[in-house]
């Protein structure tokens, strides 16, 4: 007893709170130390039990009861019975909630069964100190965000003014230029002028164009040399600083007409002058002159064009500073999180922790930041026109097979099944930009990857729709998931750059979006089309669309020659060209091989030699493009209507200069079998003339 009343006296004497109770039921306190009664500012232990129901449940503030009684339980299972912790709000008697610690260990009696004691320490102060910590934190952390925020704004607003500032300058000066044969800078600030162009008669007046005048001094001068005595206080008037200041502060621009003497001679001239910087305060000034001797009459026609070229111009700027706001804004965006995020790795400089999450989230911002440049320094590529297509033989399975293997590991990431069908190809090699066509597919599978969700579903479709009559086929491509899909009213949207599906704050997923923009450019390269059709919540499918040529297989020209022979048994080939040293030269060279050759001058003479042929005596022609009276395209539509059938069915070469892709569309659409560039390759030619022969 002696010793069980000396423990009693130990625990009461401890400073902590102390107490004993139940693990089980309504656990009930068995034991409480007089130190915890003070925790709760309690004086004795029936206040204790009464404030509390003599039980932990009512020791622990209703909010909190939950998370402790799920923490201790979790705390039991894992810590294998060691001192088990946990923080929470009691109630003290006299109302005021506290925060205390709470050491708990879990026993097991076998004369009152399972119990926990429990040691307890009031934390109010410790977690007033650390709420103050962290609210301190936060808002330094917010000064400095909000001070390097309005850094950055203001120097986007600088930056942005003396853009403007410029490509305005720029514009008008460009636009100015066409109609304007004196072009002259003005600063009415510093009032200086700078020519940017000018005519013989200012150059032999003011000298090289090199030159900067004093503006006041200048137009003193060229007002009294060169302008007629009674225009002279008119353009005086109207050339002065604070006149063209009031004036340019409500409208773009204003000219005068007036009249000069030029060797003894009268010309009436024009002199434009508009606001090109910053309208607030307007010092800087392009100026433009012109004579309108053979133009005065036409004068409402010609200010009509001018103005069609300022708006033109003004809609070049608006679409450039729209551009500019949306790179401004999607780089900002990154930019913002590598600041954001390099500030609070310095915070916590020593919790590498904290750290290393930083810095990996500094790296998904900079590897963003640099995919969009990426994209904007393709576009910027793409419409400049430096983007160039460059075929060659290559395998359209291989193409797809190569995409397929890089893109997946992405979907396996997201358990996405990813197949391909390419079963529907009867052609597989082909004569294409293999780069191209890889960076098509590569953007539409990430893409479809993107914006399909775990466990989806991606289809990669490449079949052959129809073969023309002998070197090319109509080729489909379709990426097809059954991911979140867009709606109706964003389809339309879709292309246009800096377009996204999916809103990157809302959906989590990330974008330029100038990616579908590249695509449909490159495909459009191609000669091909892309279409999307996609239903919100179910899927989408993108299909492309392409006629590739097939690789032709290489001839000798003494074989190819010795096969057209043969194939022709005889028979003509019409030669259609409006250039006669064209056709002397190619009727020269067949003629040379044993070939008969006939010759018409324009696609109308062509079309009424046939009509008046003898059954096979043509057996194909060779059709110029560009002729006058009708051209081949009007030809051989007309051609391919006749009645007759092997008159309509007759084989037709294009023979053109032009090259490109659209040309060799336009020909297959017209009705050709095959297109060549001029000049003309021989071997190649007769290769060509011997392949279409052998398939009919």
């Amino acid at each position: 007893m002696q010793a069980a009343y000396e423990v009693k006296n130990f625990i009461d004497a401890i400073p902590g709170g102390f107490l004993i109770y139940h693990a089980d039921g309504n656990e009930e306190i068995i034991y409480a130390n007089k130190a915890l009664l003070r925790i709760y500012g309690c004086s004795a232990l029936d206040e204790f039990q009464e404030l509390t129901g003599n039980s932990f449940k009512g020791m622990v503030h209703p909010e909190d009861l939950e998370r402790v009684e799920k923490s201790i339980t979790e705390q039991i299972a894992q810590s294998q019975y060691n001192l088990d912790y946990v923080e929470y709000r009691i109630r003290r008697k006299d109302g005021i909630i506290c925060w205390v610690e709470d050491y708990g260990h879990f026993i097991h009696s076998e004369t009152v069964g399972d119990i926990f004691y429990v040691f307890i320490a009031d934390a109010t102060e410790k977690k007033i100190r650390l709420h103050q910590s962290q609210h301190d934190l936060l808002e330094t952390s917010f000064q400095r965000e909000q001070h390097l925020q309005e850094q950055v704004d203001e120097y986007d607003k600088k930056l942005k003014i003396i853009y403007q500032e410029h490509l305005r300058r720029l514009e008008i000066i460009e636009g100015l230029s066409s109609y304007y044969d004196s072009i002259l800078y003005i600063n009415l600030d510093t009032n200086h002028i700078t020519p940017y162009r000018m005519s013989n008669r200012l150059v032999n007046q003011f000298g090289q164009t090199d030159s900067v005048f004093e503006y006041t001094s200048f137009m003193k001068r060229y007002i009294t040399v060169w302008v007629c005595e009674e225009d002279r206080d008119h353009i005086e008037k109207y050339t002065k600083p604070d006149f063209i200041r009031k004036t340019l502060a409500s409208k773009e621009g204003y000219y005068i007409n007036y009249k000069v003497h030029i060797e003894e001679e009268i010309q009436y001239l024009q002199l434009r002058i508009d606001c090109a910087g910053n309208r607030e305060h307007i010092s800087q000034i392009v100026m433009g002159c012109r004579i309108v001797d053979n133009e005065i009459r036409h004068e409402m026609e010609q200010k009509q064009m001018f103005e069609a070229a300022m708006k033109q111009a003004r809609m070049a700027n608006s679409a450039k500073n729209t551009f500019l706001a949306n790179m401004s804004h999607d780089m900002r965006t990154p930019l913002n999180a590598i600041i954001g995020f390099a500030a609070l790795a310095k915070n916590y400089i020593n919790d590498s922790e904290k750290v290393g999450e930083y810095i990996a989230k500094i790296e998904t911002s900079s590897n963003q930041l640099l995919h969009l440049i990426n994209d904007i320094l393709e576009i910027s590529r793409i419409e400049s026109g430096e983007i160039r297509i460059e075929n060659s033989e290559c395998s359209l399975s291989d193409i797809i097979h190569t995409v397929y293997s890089s893109m997946h590991s992405k979907a396996e990431a997201k358990n996405i099944t990813l197949t391909i069908d390419d079963t529907g190809l009867r052609h597989r090699d082909i004569y294409s930009d293999y780069q191209k066509l890889t960076t098509i597919l590569s953007c539409l599978i990430s893409n479809a990857i993107k914006y399909t969700g775990k466990d989806g579903k991606i289809r990669i479709i490449a079949k052959e729709l129809s073969e023309s009559a002998y070197d090319s086929s109509t080729y489909q491509l379709i990426i097809e998931d059954n991911g979140m899909g867009i709606a109706k009213n964003h389809l339309k949207k879709i292309f246009e750059p800096f377009e996204r599906v999916a809103n990157t704050t809302l959906s989590g997923i990330h974008g330029t979006g100038l990616g579908l923009t590249i695509v449909k450019n490159l495909v459009e390269l191609l000669g091909g089309t892309l279409e999307v059709d996609s239903t919100l919540g179910k899927g989408s499918r993108f299909t492309i669309t392409l006629c590739l040529c097939h690789p032709q297989q290489q001839m000798t020209l003494e074989d190819a020659e010795a096969l057209v022979i043969k194939m022709l048994n005889g028979r003509k080939i019409l030669l259609v060209d409006d250039n006669e040293i064209n056709l002397e030269i190619e009727v020269e060279l067949l003629q040379q091989m044993g070939i008969r050759v006939d010759t018409a001058k324009n696609g109308s003479l062509a079309v009424e030699k046939l009509k008046n042929s003898e059954p096979d005596e043509y057996a194909l022609v060779l059709m110029d493009i560009q002729m006058p009276v009708m051209d081949g395209y009007e030809a051989t539509r007309t051609i391919r209507n006749f009645k007759t059938p092997t008159l309509a069915h007759i084989p037709i070469i294009a023979l053109s200069a032009n090259a490109f892709v659209e040309d060799r569309k336009m020909s297959r659409e017209s009705g050709m079998n095959a297109h060549m560039a001029k000049p003309v390759d021989l071997p190649k030619l007769l290769e060509l003339i011997a392949v279409i022969i052998s398939k009919l």
